[in-house]
């Protein structure tokens, strides 16, 4: 048998007329009279409770809905009303209560339809606050991908130039080539990133070896952090898994490290600690000794395009804080001018 669902429209009818007719049941007596009899007292109740039905039919479907329950309610204590002989003031009572049945009816209901405005209103506003956002955001995008792809243009334009003159030595040809090259890979890279960021691979969580691929990321970025004179220290214990994606984290991974390669300054250590918190969170802690990041724009690092640097698109954090929102994890980040960077991320421990 299916579950009655207070959502679904006919089972509220259902649930409704069940109410009904218990309530109509008290007040012709079928319940409780045949144990205590007749006694004015219970009659009394037996009114007041015919309120319940109309109330809930207000609350779910508005005024009509609360005329409607109130109509039938009135309907059906007709026969109960004219059915035994009675003195003009019982009547005058009895319709004076019908009468509160449909006062209360247009009351209850329309509060609810006011309050049904007031959400709609609400509902309304919140989505055109979300749509001008999502518009602002495209704004944003398509300004930092022209302004990432425009100087790298004015370069390969210049080369061309160059390239095309007869009187370039060939030395200057060379030199002017590998300018034409660097900065194609540089328009790859960013539109690589734009792309990573707007249309991300699908997540795959599995069990994953968190200490195994931080370790695979340290030993890929070790040749160019001793290139610039900087270690990378990892303090991982083993056995630690999550459910992850061993892709996704890897990404997340470089990205910290190249931030931290890039700000650190020859002579300085990163470190990379892993810890297992209460059981049931895996904490990887991140620690630079780079310039740090003022107090203002800290707030402002997981914005996309938003960089202090004088290359780069300012997509590497927004990504990153996907990635960790997409494992079902949380991302924080401490930093004070002249004292270096750490970021503090957590995962839920994979559980058999």
């Amino acid at each position: 048998m299916e579950k009655l669902n207070p959502e679904n429209k006919w089972h509220k009818i259902i649930i409704l007329t069940g109410i009904t007719g218990l309530t109509l049941a008290f007040h012709y007596g079928l319940i409780v009279e045949p144990i205590f009899g007749h006694i004015h007292w219970i009659h009394v109740i037996h009114g007041r409770l015919c309120y319940i039905p109309i109330v809930v039919a207000a609350t779910w479907f508005g005024i009509r809905g609360g005329l409607f329950a109130a109509t039938v309610i009135s309907l059906l204590l007709m026969p109960y009303i004219f059915g035994i002989e009675r003195e003009m003031s019982d009547l005058v009572q009895e319709f004076a209560e019908i009468a509160f049945y449909f006062a209360i009816a247009v009351l209850a209901g329309a509060l609810v339809e006011r309050e049904f405005r007031i959400r709609r209103r609400h509902q309304d506003a919140k989505l055109q606050l979300e749509r001008s956002q999502k518009f602002s955001l495209v704004g944003q995008v398509a300004a930092g991908v022209a302004h990432e792809i425009k100087n790298p243009l004015a370069s390969i334009k210049g080369a061309v130039e160059i390239l095309s003159d007869e009187g370039t030595s060939p030395a200057e040809k060379a030199e002017f080539q590998e300018i034409f090259i660097r900065e194609i890979r540089r328009i790859d890279n960013t539109i690589a990133e734009f792309l990573n960021f707007a249309r991300p691979k699908e997540t795959k969580l599995v069990k994953l070896d968190l200490p195994g691929t931080l370790r695979n990321c340290i030993r890929q970025m070790e040749p160019q952090a001793r290139r610039q004179q900087i270690s990378i220290e990892g303090d991982l214990p083993d056995n630690i898994f999550i459910l992850g994606d061993a892709e996704k984290i890897h990404q997340l991974t470089l990205n910290l490290i190249v931030n931290s390669i890039q700000a650190c300054s020859p002579g300085t250590t990163i470190k990379i600690v892993l810890r297992v918190v209460g059981a049931q969170m895996a904490r990887v802690t991140l620690t630079d000794t780079g310039p740090g990041i003022d107090e203002e724009d800290l707030d402002k690092v997981f914005e996309p395009f938003y960089t202090t640097k004088t290359a780069g698109t300012g997509l590497g954090l927004a990504i990153v804080q996907s990635i960790v929102e997409n494992h079902h994890g949380t991302i924080d980040l401490r930093s004070r001018p002249g004292q270096g960077t750490t970021v503090i991320i957590t995962f839920p421990v994979y559980k058999e």
